[in-house]
Parts: C-alpha cells; sequence; structure tokens
C-alpha cells in the first residue's frame, strides 16, 4: 500500500494504544434493541468495566459525552480515576457546556488526580436544544476553547478575545499536571472539523471505513496539518468480534442485532445529538455499500450501524485474522484503537485474553515536555504495562 502521502507525528513508535470503551451513555446491551437492566449505565457497571479494562492491560479507555442518556462525562472520570493503577482516560468534552476558564480548572483537578493519566476528547456536537448554529460557528466556539485552554496550561495568565468568549483572567487555577496540558483526541469530517484539528489537536479518530477511505482521510488530515507545520497521530474508533474461529465470530455479530427491529434501528440512530452530522452520514453510506452480509471488505461488518448512531462497524474474525487486520492499518499510519463490543466488560475480557497478548502497546506519546513518556513495549501478556 502506498502511505507516502500520510505524516505522523510519532513515526518513531511501533505498535499501538490499545483503547476500550466505558459505556457511560447506555450503550452496552448483549441484543441491540433489547434492554437489559443488566446492562444498564450505572457507576457500578460502568466503573467496572472501566477497572476490567485497566486490569487487562488496556492503555486508554474513552469516556463519552450524550446528554439524553446516561451519566455525566467529568464527575464519572474524576470519581472512578483514584480507583485505577494504570490505565489512561481519554474523557469527552462537549464543547460550549462549560465556561472555558472554569472547565480548564475542573480538568486540570482531574489531571492531577490521575498524575497525567488523563487525555481530552474534544467534541463539536450541538449542545442540548441548540439548533441555530452552524457548522462554522460550532468548530470556532471548540477553537476558542481549545486556545483559552492552552492559554491557560502554557500562559500566566489568559488574555482571550474572541467571536464567543473574551476574558482576561489568572492561569494558575488551570495549571495541568501535565506541563502543556493533556494530549487533545479529535474526531470530525467536515471542512471546518478538518481545519481544527489540523491546527490544534493531537490525535485525529476515525469510525471504521475502508481501508481506501481511511487513507484518503489519512491523506487529507496530513495535508491539512503541515500547512500549519504540524503533524498528526491518527486513531480508529471501532467495534469488535473476536471468537476462536471466523464461524463463531460471525455467528456472533449476526445475534447481536438478531432481535432488532428496523424501525427500533432507526429511533436508536437518531436520538443521538450529532445523528444529523456528516460523519454519522458516512458510516450510513457505508452501510449501503456493503454485501447482503453486511460486510464492505473482508473482516469489516457493517450490521452493526443499524442499531447505533456514530461508529457503526465491528471488526469480526478470528484472533490472528484481527491482529491481521489491525497490523494492516498501523501500516498505514494509525497508532491509537478504541474498542468495543457487546456486552461491552464480557468482550473486553475475550479482546484482552485472545487478542492483547498478540499486539505491541504503548500509551499515546507524550508530547515535548509533558510527564511520562513511553517507549513501545513487546508483546505483553495481558495486564503488563511497561
Amino acid at each position: 500500500m502506498d502511505n507516502s502521502k500520510i505524516t505522523i507525528r510519532s513515526p518513531h513508535l511501533e505498535g499501538a494504544e490499545v483503547s476500550w470503551f466505558a459505556p457511560i451513555c447506555n450503550g452496552d446491551d448483549r441484543y441491540l434493541g433489547e434492554r437489559s437492566m443488566d446492562y444498564k449505565s450505572t457507576f457500578e457497571n460502568a466503573s467496572e468495566i472501566l477497572l476490567t479494562a485497566d486490569k487487562n492491560g488496556f492503555r486508554n479507555i474513552l469516556c463519552p459525552s450524550s446528554y439524553q442518556v446516561g451519566q455525566d462525562t467529568l464527575p464519572f472520570v474524576s470519581a472512578v480515576a483514584p480507583m485505577t493503577q494504570q490505565i489512561n482516560m481519554l474523557a469527552a468534552v462537549r464543547c460550549g457546556e462549560i465556561h472555558p476558564a472554569m472547565l480548564g480548572r475542573t480538568l486540570s483537578t482531574i489531571d492531577h488526580i490521575l498524575k497525567g493519566r488523563f487525555t481530552i476528547n474534544i467534541i463539536s456536537s450541538p449542545l442540548p436544544g441548540e439548533e441555530s448554529m452552524s457548522s462554522e460557528d460550532r468548530y470556532q466556539r471548540s477553537r476558542e476553547v481549545i486556545e483559552i485552554l492552552k492559554q491557560g496550561w502554557t500562559q500566566d495568565e489568559i488574555d482571550y478575545q474572541g467571536q464567543f468568549y473574551s476574558m482576561k483572567v489568572p492561569s494558575l487555577p488551570m495549571k495541568s499536571y501535565q506541563n502543556g496540558g493533556p494530549l487533545l483526541y479529535f474526531g470530525g469530517y467536515s471542512p471546518a472539523a478538518v481545519e481544527l484539528c489540523a491546527e490544534h489537536c493531537d490525535v485525529y479518530l476515525m469510525w471504521p471505513e475502508t481501508e481506501e477511505n481511511l487513507r484518503k482521510l489519512m491523506e487529507n488530515m496530513s495535508a491539512k496539518a503541515a500547512t500549519y507545520g504540524r503533524k498528526v497521530d491518527f486513531g480508529l474508533r471501532v467495534h469488535v468480534v473476536v471468537r476462536e474461529t471466523e464461524e463463531e465470530a460471525r455467528e456472533y455479530a449476526d445475534s447481536i442485532v438478531s432481535k432488532l427491529e428496523v424501525e427500533q434501528g432507526k429511533e436508536i440512530r437518531e436520538r443521538a445529538l450529532d445523528a444529523k452530522s456528516y460523519g454519522v452520514s458516512r458510516q450510513a453510506q457505508m452501510r449501503e455499500l456493503s454485501e447482503d452480509d453486511g460486510y464492505v471488505e473482508p473482516h469489516m461488518w457493517t450490521g452493526i450501524g443499524r442499531g447505533r448512531s456514530g461508529c457503526g462497524a465491528a471488526l469480526v474474525g478470528n484472533p490472528d485474522q484481527i491482529v491481521e487486520k489491525l497490523n494492516r492499518y498501523m501500516d498505514m499510519g494509525i497508532r491509537a484503537f478504541i474498542f468495543s463490543g457487546y456486552p461491552h466488560k464480557e468482550e473486553c475480557e475475550r479482546f484482552a485474553k485472545l487478542v492483547l497478548p498478540k499486539l505491541k502497546t504503548f500509551s499515546m506519546p507524550i508530547v515535548q515536555g509533558k510527564v511520562g513518556a513511553e517507549e513501545p513495549s513487546t508483546p505483553l501478556a495481558a495486564g503488563v504495562r511497561i
């Protein structure tokens, strides 16, 4: 494969940051469309999944954000942080929800609690009830939030004049544990989103697509980041179904949506705040391109997108097939993976047993001046962190 147009900020690192997903937004079930109180998003259930990922050697965990269902992200992260041992935490922050200076103080507090094991997923989706703001304005608001945070992390004073925020305040309450602040992960496909990531963020997160389409997204982002004299790393958020044999994996994948009605799936997809985003539409287009069995390319199954918004495909196969697919992604330049499965705790343990020991893993490289930089590990038994 020709990846000559893709540039990444950490080409010297082999392997990947392998992360799991904490379903704090009521996103856990055995069967999509069939709600079970056993999987309801409570602090007890979600924290158990997070701690399972920590115990089994995952390097980071995404804690998402949603208004309609589940729990609030930052209180959840703050509450579970002291229970963790080694895992990083990737907290989704919906820009505009909290005044940027107060947000900076909150993020700084969590960063100190975690002693730097903290990363941030920048979200620019509409706020609840917000319908009039254009996509360009939403990303401008996010840009201003990021720029204020960066002033707080790196300067003695915040002195900012923007379209949405104007302030002049001391930055001491915002000083993070990590010099220069936590790494910023970001996902978005519109021109305004790509521009924002290229200018300010560290890891560009993509949802699953064909390898060809992923490569095009990476080439486009690499070119845009170069205009700012920057490089970004790339990440992939994707579900996974792994079993001892491919036949077992495909049977289990089919079972996940076996009780899902068409209209029920549509209702689930459309209730999310980002249901009308360009990224979600790309997931729908991929489903339309797939074969009758839902596979758009080998081991990439789009059926799971029938019952959820956002990330709408899963890697399906036996351990060697999953590892081979991940190695292809890593050869392209993808350096971070965020996996999930149904139900999340059991699939976290299964992935840790069948796949994780076969992968080289590291915590996402820390940019210059930050604490805790790590070199890549050799393949490790689950639960071991280098």
